[in-house]
């Protein structure tokens, strides 16, 4: 969010998303890898469907396949800290486990990604 407040040239919608998406099955395998567990349960739709209940969404979001690329943003120049989701997913659960999250944020390639911290 902090680069689009400070790219000027970008106006409209965005995609957020990171720049190689892959099907739910190779996200949950390397986050379950990054976790150090081997083997996970199948979500099965009545599952997902009260859970999207519970949180008050739509299971389209997790049931509807969409491969978005984040096209905009890379073209301006953002450059992800962790553009494929294994190493994503390692950092994610190092973090977890030092109890101590930290945001890290992508920046223009070039520039100090200071700059655009407040």
């Amino acid at each position: 969010m902090q680069f689009l407040l400070a790219c000027e040239d970008i106006a409209g919608p965005v995609n957020l998303a990171a720049p190689h998406p892959l099907p739910q099955r190779d996200f949950m395998a390397a986050l379950r890898a990054a976790w150090g567990a081997p083997v996970g349960l199948p979500a099965t739709r009545w599952m997902v469907e009260i859970g999207a209940f519970v949180m008050r969404t739509e299971t389209e979001l997790v049931l509807k396949s969409r491969r978005v690329v984040p096209a905009r943003l890379v073209d301006a120049g953002f450059a992800f800290d962790f553009p494929e989701w294994p190493a994503a997913a390692g950092d994610l659960v190092a973090r977890w486990r030092q109890g101590a999250p930290e945001t890290r944020h992508g920046h223009r390639r070039g520039h100090n990604p200071g700059d655009m911290r407040q």
